[in-house]
């Protein structure tokens, strides 16, 4: 077939118009496919060529073999052609690009190749040096494909974490408002309570002063009366003035007492102004707890669960999606505190209680949140199936000699004298101390292996120092 280019047209079958299947030679010499000519007998029930209407005497015809291997090289060639694309000539020499030039990263034609330009240089067929470039950027695509891989996960963890921060923000919000609507409810009922009794005291002060108005009005009618009868004598005639005289004397007798000073009688104004705000504050900080620490939600590992109010933790039953940011543990089942502690003394309790497992202590900041936790900065006293132990960089698996379940326990962090104490509050005995010179800032950290039991800090007692404004 390379001496002359044959078309579809010259492999078409006369019935169907399509590239022969099966040729099959009739004895008036036209050739159809096997299958256009046995559907043309079945449908007309006689066999007869479907292209000069002759009577075919031989019902199975022979395959015109020579044909059918045509048809086939032309399909195949014609399918190589698809796959290699177009011809592409060479803009100098109108020659095909059956070449490619090795030093100029080219493809060239075979007169370009005995040119000066090309005459020293390596070449190779255009198919070969086509699979061999096409392998080498295969092999240099997939470092893109696994960069591409890096940048669709992460590109999953920060919609991932969006969600995540969206659901926080709108938790959050709702807590916020819920402790807020406490505090307003405390303020109103303090207000009405207070209301209450300022209206109480000005209904008792006026009902004395009415009464005390009433007694008053009697004393002046009665007065009032007295002077009246007694000027009326006065303008008498002399002898009805004198005939009644020793009477209109008695009468000017009074014997009542001048109105005593009332004393009480107004608002205490001061008692239910004075201060006001300062002693609903005092008294607020009944209902108001402080905790010295505050766990870290986005620090724990996602079986962990915090309380909303983050200042108690367990193990929960069932993992949490969490996003994987870099804060957040990933192999301990542990959580730190939000504060940092540095130079000075700080403190705080905690209330273990029932955990069966639990671990106290601190990490410097640079602690590993992965699998080398441990090894990277870590100092804490644990408790796991009844014996308590105690772990830092340098020694670890430290058994503590306790002899009674530790209900509380008191971590006291001296960092500029670097000193780390574990204290029973309950019994004021040490359990355990450490004694390092710290140069980073340290986390609280807490972990708890029990799902029916919270660890809980517990919170300090609000108390109210006043102090001189001229000594601040």
């Amino acid at each position: 077939m390379a001496g002359k280019s044959f078309s579809d047209e010259d492999f078409a079958c006369p019935v169907c118009y399509e590239i022969f299947t099966e040729p099959v030679v009739l004895l008036c010499s036209h050739t159809i496919c096997k299958a256009c000519l046995t559907h043309s007998w079945e449908e007309k029930g006689f066999r007869e060529c479907p292209i000069c209407r002759k009577i075919s005497l031989i019902a199975d015809p022979p395959c015109n073999l020579a044909l059918k291997n045509l048809c086939e090289a032309f399909l195949k060639e014609r399918s190589q052609r698809s796959s290699q694309g177009p011809e592409i000539r060479c803009n100098l020499h109108n020659e095909l690009l059956k070449l490619f030039c090795l030093v100029d990263q080219q493809p060239i034609c075979v007169v370009c190749r005995d040119s000066n330009k090309h005459q020293t240089h390596s070449c190779r067929t255009a198919d070969e040096a086509a699979v061999d470039l096409k392998e080498e950027l295969r092999r240099k695509l997939k470092p893109l494909l696994e960069k591409l891989k890096v940048f669709e996960d992460f590109l999953q963890k920060c919609t991932e974490t969006a969600e995540h921060t969206k659901f926080q923000a709108e938790k959050t919000e709702k807590e916020i408002k819920e402790d807020f609507s406490k505090l307003h409810q405390f303020l109103q009922q303090e207000e009405a309570a207070r209301i209450a009794v300022l209206r109480a005291e000005n209904e008792q002060k006026g009902q004395m002063l009415k009464k005390k108005i009433e007694e008053m009005n009697r004393e002046i009618l009665c007065l009032t009366a007295t002077i009246r009868s007694v000027t009326e004598q006065i303008q008498a005639d002399h002898i009805s003035f004198l005939q009644r005289y020793k009477a209109t004397l008695k009468r000017t007798q009074c014997n009542l007492k001048d109105p005593e000073t009332l004393s009480g009688a107004l608002i205490d104004v001061a008692k239910h102004l004075g201060n006001l705000k300062f002693r609903v504050w005092e008294k607020m900080k009944d209902m108001v707890k402080y905790n010295p620490v505050t766990m870290d939600p986005n620090t724990a590992h996602s079986s962990l669960y915090v309380s909303h109010d983050l200042s108690s933790m367990r193990l929960n039953s069932v993992q949490q999606a969490c996003p994987a940011n870099p804060e957040r543990f990933s192999f301990y089942q542990v959580l730190l505190s939000s504060e940092v502690f540095g130079p000075g003394c700080h403190y705080w309790d905690v209330e273990v209680g029932k955990c069966e497992e639990w671990a106290l202590g601190v990490c410097t900041e640079s602690a590993h949140r992965g699998e080398r936790f441990l090894e990277s900065g870590v100092w804490r006293v644990w408790y796991c199936s009844g014996v308590y132990r105690a772990d830092s960089p340098e020694k670890r698996y430290v058994t503590l000699r306790v002899k009674q379940r530790i209900q509380r326990v008191r971590v006291l962090l001296d960092w500029s004298g670097g000193q780390l104490l574990f204290i029973d509050p309950l019994t004021n005995k040490q359990l355990h101390s450490f004694t390092h010179s710290f140069t980073e800032r340290v986390y609280a950290t807490f972990a708890n292996g029990s799902s029916s039991h919270f660890l809980r800090i517990l919170p300090l007692r609000a108390c109210l120092i006043l102090k001189d404004s001229s000594t601040v």
